[in-house]
């Protein structure tokens, strides 16, 4: 390798690690905001030092000896210490000692984090689909997708399943991930303290678009969750006349939509996510894309172009731009 290869080597692997460093940790698990993060960090903290003391410790004892026994002109070998009964009862006893401190509290977290929760949290049913979730609020009866809102404050037991290939569902910075599996439900609970924004993914390959299932948990306040789910258990909002909402409203009844989508009143698909309030998200495609007009626009018209695998095809005849434009009209305004 050339000086010049070594250089640019260099500076790649330098840019690579500050790029690593660089942003606001979107989904970092080092800034817990529940309960369940925080005991989580708390275990991780406490064994990290457990840890970084033996480290310190091997490592001075090791400089130790490469000093003290060190080859030397004319010095005898240094005599090896084979059947010290005290050196070895110690190196067995001081694992041991330091394994009990910290399995004790690991199996501590792992009880408090097993999914219980008192009897007057919300309870969330989540449901991994190819690519997207689907989240229903089994005491509200509402169902919604890809976003996630709940109280803050509040206590959640979130059970987790599958309606076709093995998920996990993670959001790092409210808890430890738990696999979505076909025909079984895991479950996990905490209780997040502070309003906010938190991404979150698929944590398990599930196929060609893994990478594209994502998800965001919207922390609301008390008043903000409230006039949320009311505003998602209300109807569909209803088109002006002579609107091109009105007129997106009639294209999505003739068209392939209605096969797979709920709309209430209007159809009652149920292979993708529902649409009924799908104004009021702030991403569509299973969270990777934005929802505003234009995006909205390129979904429509190729998803798959958009989302490699979707199950959401380019409909046969395509839409004309016009269509489009009145499906987005009216798909917007459904908050």
């Amino acid at each position: 390798m050339t000086d010049t290869s070594r250089v640019r080597l260099w500076l790649v692997t330098l840019a690579l690690a500050l790029s690593g460093c660089a942003g606001p940790f979107p989904q970092s698990t080092l800034r817990p905001r529940s309960d369940f993060a925080q005991a989580t960090d708390s275990l991780f903290t406490d064994i990290f030092w457990w840890a970084a003391a033996v480290f310190v410790l091997v490592e001075v004892l090791l400089v130790v000896a490469l000093v003290r026994f060190r080859h030397r002109e004319g010095r005898p070998a240094p005599k090896p210490a084979h059947g010290h009964t005290l050196l070895e009862i110690a190196w067995t006893l001081a694992p041991a000692v330091i394994l009990v401190f910290v399995a004790v509290p690991t199996v501590r977290t792992i009880f408090t984090s097993s999914g219980e929760a008192p009897a007057d949290a919300l309870k969330v049913e989540v449901i991994g689909h190819q690519w997207w979730w689907e989240f229903r609020y089994l005491d509200l009866a509402l169902t919604t997708a890809n976003e996630l809102h709940l109280p803050v404050g509040k206590p959640v037991r979130i059970g987790i399943t599958s309606a076709d290939v093995i998920h996990s569902f993670w959001a790092p910075l409210l808890g430890g991930k738990r696999d979505a599996i076909p025909g079984q439900t895991n479950y996990i609970a905490f209780r997040a303290d502070s309003v906010g924004d938190y991404s979150g993914q698929c944590a398990e390959f599930c196929g060609v678009s893994h990478a594209n299932m994502r998800l965001r948990v919207i922390v609301d306040s008390d008043t903000a969750f409230g006039a949320w789910a009311q505003a998602q258990l209300g109807p569909p909002a209803t088109p002006p006349k002579a609107s091109p909402a009105e007129q997106g409203r009639a294209i999505y009844a003739r068209s392939a939509c209605i096969g797979c989508h709920l709309i209430q009143g209007v159809s009652a698909g149920v292979i993708g996510p529902g649409l009924t309030h799908v104004g009021s998200r702030t991403t569509i495609a299973g969270g990777i894309l934005p929802n505003d007009s234009a995006h909205l626009a390129a979904w429509i018209a190729d998803a798959p172009a958009l989302k490699p695998g979707s199950l959401m095809m380019r409909m046969k005849p395509p839409l004309s731009d016009a269509d489009i434009a009145a499906l987005v009209a009216y798909l917007q305004s459904l908050k």
